[in-house]
């Protein structure tokens, strides 16, 4: 027996190996979705439970309300992706006036 691993990737047909990058990508994908998905959690929660101190705190809360809305628009609706572009342009411009 030897300390050497063996590399079974070379005794399988390229098909096989393929499927097994696509296996462990999707694993890999899945993985940062689940650790998204936690920090999001984590996120709102911190957003419900504290109050804005501020204007421009307040648009930030605003801000992240109004991109999760906009991320779940139907492409066709441009009509609503176009106001909430034109609220977050505004908070924009307002920010940096102050």
């Amino acid at each position: 027996m030897t300390d050497t691993p063996v590399d079974l990737d070379k005794h399988r047909g390229m098909a096989s190996q393929k499927a097994t990058d696509i296996r462990r990508v999707l694993a890999e994908v899945e993985a940062n979705a689940k650790l998204q998905r936690d920090r999001q959690g984590i996120l709102e929660s911190q957003l419900l439970s504290t109050q804005a101190a501020s204007w421009p705190e307040a648009a930030a809360k605003a801000r992240y309300v109004l991109n999760l809305y906009a991320a779940d628009l139907a492409a066709a609706d441009t009509h609503h992706r176009d106001l909430v572009a034109a609220v977050l342009a505004d908070f924009a411009r307002l920010s940096d006036e102050s």
